[in-house]
């Protein structure tokens, strides 16, 4: 087996829509596991709709979608028709894993829970994703990411006291969720005895992730603040002005507090009372800043990179992520793959893979992401169902 894609010979049945779901799928998708997305009839994943492209939206191809559902399959599946159901519980008995990320209660109300599945095939491993999880208060509280960065905190101790709660600029509690459920299900098929029923909550994976805010307040005492820029635990940490714009740097550790103002010619910053210890830095953090942009603001930040980590002091300028993306760190270790022929578009489109490397190589698909219900036929095909069977499914509605 090649070892970049461990997962060769599992399959999913992914039932997701638009983020948490699809994310958790994508990843199982790149190491190897045979993805069949079971989507509404006429309709699809949510994501299909949405993206910056409305001629890609139009097509039911948006770029939401392509952007984490290459190298799956597509079939279309009516649930709330009893020839759908059938056709979940026929590709069920054959199924490893399927996961749903719908609000609970959901799929036991359509007459295909946890427990009719597991009835089907009990070594089924049952992944559900929802905001809150499965049971509580919460639980059929509706939950998009902003909902949960908001509930978890996370809204809370990003930005500044003078901002206020600021969102992270990207999907961050779908995407934390997401990895959550691909961790648990990979795990959960590598046990002796399978079978098993995951609830994920995307509202406690994000808080899993909180761990040092978190343990600071419960073990601490220390209510958590917003810093911006500024890492809370030590100093010179943070962003810093140069010439041209921000750069990170994290003079952590003595010996890279000492060697950083060295190299400024701030050497007379290292005998300043206020600035003698950890804490003394920590609690003069804003002056001492001031002090450091002084030269910092001479140069560009490409420079101040490339001279501080010479010296062991870890720096990296504040990248646009057009930037990031044409560095040659990243073009070197094929983060994305290419497709052609991707829903009429004339020009190959590029979409990112996983962030791991097994072995030196990338996990990778090598299938576009799917046509709405292009893998009917086949998919069903597979599971027993004739040309005739299908044709009749068709006339009824249920896929």
């Amino acid at each position: 087996m090649e070892t970049s894609r461990p997962l060769v010979g599992t399959t999913v049945l992914d039932l997701t829509n638009v983020l948490a779901g699809p994310f958790a799928c994508h990843q199982l998708a790149h190491l190897g596991a045979d993805v069949i997305k079971v989507e509404a009839v006429g309709r699809g994943d949510l994501a299909r709709g949405l993206g910056a492209s409305p001629e890609l939206s139009a097509k039911g191809m948006g770029i939401s979608f392509l952007a984490q559902n290459a190298g799956k399959r597509s079939i279309t599946v009516n649930l709330k028709t009893e020839g759908g159901r059938d056709v979940l519980k026929r590709l069920v008995r054959s199924a490893d894993v399927l996961v749903e990320n719908f609000r609970p209660s959901v799929m036991e109300r359509l007459g295909v829970g946890a427990e009719v599945l597991r009835a089907e095939n009990p070594k089924l491993i049952y992944c559900a994703i929802s905001g809150f999880g499965q049971t509580g208060p919460w639980a059929k509280r509706p939950a998009y990411d902003q909902i949960i960065q908001g509930a978890a905190g996370v809204m809370e101790v990003t930005g500044t006291q003078d901002s206020g709660p600021t969102r992270v600029g990207y999907p961050l509690a779908d995407t934390v969720g997401g990895l959550t459920a691909a961790l648990a299900i990979s795990a959960a098929l590598n046990a002796p005895d399978r079978g098993c029923v995951i609830d994920v909550s995307m509202l406690e994976a994000v808080l899993a992730t909180m761990g040092w805010v978190i343990s600071n307040h419960i073990i601490g005492g220390v209510e958590p603040t917003r810093n911006g820029n500024e890492n809370p635990t030590s100093a010179p940490s943070g962003a810093f002005q140069c010439a041209d714009g921000l750069i990170n740097i994290a003079a952590n550790k003595e010996e890279q507090w000492q060697a950083l103002a060295e190299h400024l010619n701030r050497a007379d910053l290292l005998d300043d009372p206020d600035f003698a210890t950890r804490e003394d830095r920590k609690t003069n953090r804003l002056r001492l800043r001031a002090e450091l942009e002084t030269v910092l603001t001479t140069k560009p930040a490409s420079e101040w990179e490339a001279e501080l980590n010479s010296l062991g002091v870890p720096a990296g300028a504040v990248l646009s992520v057009p930037d990031v993306l044409a560095h040659d760190q990243i073009r070197q270790r094929e983060l994305f793959g290419r497709f052609a022929d991707v829903a009429g578009v004339t020009e190959p489109i590029d979409l990112l893979r996983v962030g791991m490397m097994i072995d030196s190589k990338r996990p990778s698909v090598n299938a576009p992401p799917p046509e709405l219900g292009g893998d009917t036929d086949d998919v069903l095909g597979a599971v027993g169902y004739s040309p005739e069977d299908i044709s009749k499914l068709r006339k009824e509605g249920a896929v």
